[in-house]
């Protein structure tokens, strides 16, 4: 039987998580069903599900949206052509892109527009990835983190700038970093790593718990590549790790004959199944909490949100009285809820 449970904190949710899902949960409850999402909101299936069932359709084409559909674009950020088709296509466009993948997607186009060639480390296929590339997609090479620079070249005399996408491990990052400096001397990067706070974050807490802990489970989706790089954050720490959905992914084999579990989640999963996981784990002598730091950060609404809550509220009180200076909005208090009472709202 477990001892201990060692707990990570921070975990689960980011600040772009919260934007991401609070923001859809208005949509729901805005527009009678269906709302339509282009890609998964975030990549987490039981935030998925929840969204499915509360009457959201996720697409991979703007063209599965019915015109004048109301749509939202998912976190991980969209490309130049699927934001206009959006805007074009549906009487309402939200676009949740979480801001910091957003700083990477002004970085590739304003170092574009000054003649560099770009590398981008990031993971083929992932939607943050292909949405970035599409920022300037002829001056952008992909490079895969566990392959480095490879065979890529400059295309000619001109400087040389280096992004990443924002949920890298912290050391996969680096190895690209180190090499292509060496190659590239008067290398751009940015000032302050394209690195999300929230994936560092995470990864040092792993990192803790690894050197902690006989076993790691680390509860997120495959699709999540922040989660994935937590489990290789704890196995290149030297610890046994484990990629879960939830208590029913454990493999009763992984706890056989240890003492001492650390658990921790991906930013897009929710801390309900966090503690679903604890309660199956049943440590006998309780949990014990593993801070690196305490996160503050909060990320407002998306502007046509806030623009479209701000309408539909005028126009209600129009109808009832004139609005007053400095009465309330319903964005006034965003920062009372989280994305926790968001899923909750869900079932209701």
């Amino acid at each position: 039987m477990v001892d201990k449970v060692l707990l990570a904190e921070p975990r689960g949710f980011c600040a772009g998580v919260e934007m991401a899902i609070k923001a859809l949960t208005w949509m729901v409850r805005i527009f009678e069903p269906p709302v339509y999402c282009y890609h998964e909101i975030v990549h987490n299936a039981s935030v998925v599900g929840a969204f499915e069932r509360a009457g959201v359709v996720f697409v991979d084409e703007i063209s599965a949206v019915p015109p004048g559909a109301p749509v939202m674009l998912s976190a991980h950020g969209s490309s130049p052509a699927v934001v206009a088709a959006a805007s074009v296509r549906s009487a309402v466009m939200v676009d949740a892109v979480c801001p910091l993948v957003t700083k990477v997607h002004h970085e590739v186009k304003r170092m574009a527009a000054g003649g560099f060639d770009i590398i981008y480390v990031g993971h083929e296929g992932h939607d943050e990835a292909l949405g970035t590339v599409a920022q300037a997609p002829d001056r952008v090479t992909l490079v895969d983190p566990s392959a480095g620079l490879g065979t890529f070249r400059s295309g000619g005399s001109g400087p040389v700038a280096l992004v990443a996408q924002t949920t890298l491990g912290l050391y996969e990052w680096q190895g690209v970093l180190q090499e292509a400096s060496d190659r590239y001397p008067d290398l751009w990067t940015a000032r302050k790593s394209d690195l999300c706070y929230a994936t560092t974050n995470r990864q040092a807490a792993v990192e803790i718990l690894a050197r902690r802990s006989e076993v790691v489970l680390v509860v997120g989706s495959e699709n999540s590549s922040n989660t994935q790089a937590l489990v290789r954050v704890a196995a290149a720490a030297g610890c046994a790790a484990h990629r879960i959905d939830g208590p029913g992914s454990i493999d009763p084999a992984w706890l056989e004959g240890v003492r001492t579990v650390g658990i921790t989640a991906g930013a897009s999963a929710p801390d309900q199944s966090v503690r679903a996981v604890i309660d199956a784990v049943g440590p006998r002598r309780g949990v014990e909490m593993v801070t690196v730091t305490e996160e503050g950060e909060y990320f407002p609404p998306p502007p046509q949100l806030r623009a479209l809550l701000g309408v539909l509220q005028s126009a209600v009180e129009a109808g009832v009285t004139a609005r007053w200076p400095g009465r309330p909005g319903p964005l006034d208090d965003d920062r009372s809820w989280d994305a926790t009472r968001a899923l909750d709202l869900l079932a209701d």
